[in-house]
């Protein structure tokens, strides 16, 4: 087994977009980017599909940055998994260097928040849940 780990180690350099099925684009994008301050990567049509990447402030110009894909969930099983795609499992974890002023943002919004559980470590961290409930982590190391 190692040696098949040693033949795909260096395959990927890097996260793209991970999934967030949303039931409005036009709301997921005001909560992330106007609440969270996300930046648009990428919105761009595709056939009359909306593409639309959003991420983190402050990370790599022209799409290229860790992001989200904010994807309409058109299906019948796309609609029903909207707010629990990961199986009640945490989202995402953000990372900030500010974990109080996130926690003001999110009380200026109305976003209810929880302590993370302590782990012992120097870090700290609060759970919040987005717009249709999939739960989030912000995360100071």
């Amino acid at each position: 087994m190692n040696d098949e780990h040693d033949a795909a180690t260096g395959l990927f350099t890097a996260v793209g977009r991970t999934v967030v099925l949303v039931e409005d684009a036009e709301a997921a994008l005001a909560f992330y980017r106007d609440g969270l301050g996300f930046t648009v990567l990428f919105d761009g049509d595709l056939g009359g599909y909306r593409l639309l990447h959003v991420g983190p402030a402050g990370g790599p110009a022209g799409g290229a940055g860790t992001g989200l894909w904010l994807m309409p969930a058109e299906s019948a099983q796309a609609r029903a998994a909207v707010g629990c795609q990961t199986g009640g499992m945490p989202l995402l974890v953000l990372h900030t260097d500010d974990l109080d002023r996130v926690a003001a943002r999110l009380a200026r919004l109305g976003v209810a928040t929880r302590p993370g559980v302590p782990d012992g470590g120097p870090g700290r961290s609060l759970h919040f849940r987005d717009l249709y409930g999939n739960e989030l982590i912000a995360a100071q190391l």
